[in-house]
């Protein structure tokens, strides 16, 4: 009912998941008809959800999920009416990303805790990668030696719904590009290991297990380089954040992160301000 061939089996999981809650809710309350469902009982459902501490998006996802159960069942021709007809999801309290300080950034990207290890030619090409042209982690790791233009500062990635884009490469990110795949190929020239060397595969970046690199395994580089706690998507914020701190216009902003929706891109703008709101009231003497 929910859910198809085009969609991931977590995002397929997910919608399960909500619909058995649903179930659950409504086996609860005494409803045992799809006729006997009412408006009432949809929004009683996520309000409780909402009460649960649940993400703006999840609580956005679980109604969509009943209203494909609804629309399934009005085919089916087992409810007439639609219950969902006009609601919307309970918002909740939209949190700020977390924008890295200059310091802690220097701290990421300029200072490794053991430069002379294997990986770290490529985990300086990863963390100036996630900052300088803010990619999503899953772009990065998506990304093949033949999506690289280094030449020209540019580089192909796979974002959300299958759509390529090409992003800018900043200066230093070219450098640690560079530096990563001469390192590889060097190492494979040695006989090094071989899950480093650009040579024996398409992925610009590999795992100790030879496969291209995933998440988690950029996750546990930020995780040893940075000073703070943090995530690799907090990389990603602190690129919008700071482009728009130094005038970057919103449009363009969007474009470079992939957004399909302006609105997406926005909650930048919010930081921006919380970040000036701040720099008045540490600064000036009568704020």
């Amino acid at each position: 009912m929910v859910g198809g061939a085009s969609l991931a089996p977590s995002t397929r999981a997910a919608y399960r998941r909500d619909l058995e809650g649903f179930i659950d809710h409504c086996g609860a309350s005494g409803i045992t008809r799809p006729d006997q469902l009412g408006r009432d009982d949809v929004r009683a459902w996520l309000r409780r959800r909402a009460d649960d501490g649940l993400a703006p998006a999840t609580l956005a996802r679980s109604l969509a999920s009943v209203r494909h159960l609804v629309r399934w069942h009005r085919r089916e021709g087992t409810l007439e009416g639609d219950p969902t007809a006009g609601l919307s999801a309970p918002r909740g309290a939209q949190r700020l990303p977390r924008v890295l300080r200059a310091d802690e950034l220097g701290q990421l990207l300029d200072e490794d805790a053991n430069p002379e290890r294997p990986t770290a030619a490529r985990d300086d090409a990863i963390l100036e990668l996630l900052y300088g042209s803010g990619l999503r982690v899953s772009e990065l790791c998506g990304i093949d030696l033949g999506d690289l233009d280094l030449e020209r500062g540019l580089v192909r990635v796979l974002g959300k719904g299958s759509k390529e884009r090409l992003v800018p490469v900043g200066d230093a990110a070219v450098a640690a590009l560079r530096a990563h795949v001469a390192s590889a190929e060097a190492q494979l020239v040695g006989d090094g290991p071989a899950h480093l060397a650009a040579g024996c595969g398409p992925e610009l970046f590999r795992n100790a297990r030879g496969k291209r690199l995933a998440p988690r395994d950029v996750r546990r580089i930020v995780d040893r380089r940075s000073p703070v706690l943090t995530h690799p998507h907090a990389l990603r914020h602190s690129f919008a954040t700071h482009l728009l701190d130094g005038g970057a216009d919103l449009r363009s902003v969007q474009e470079l992160l992939g957004h399909a929706d302006l609105e997406t891109t926005q909650i930048y703008t919010h930081v921006s301000r919380e970040r000036m709101r701040a720099a008045v009231h540490s600064a000036h003497p009568r704020a």
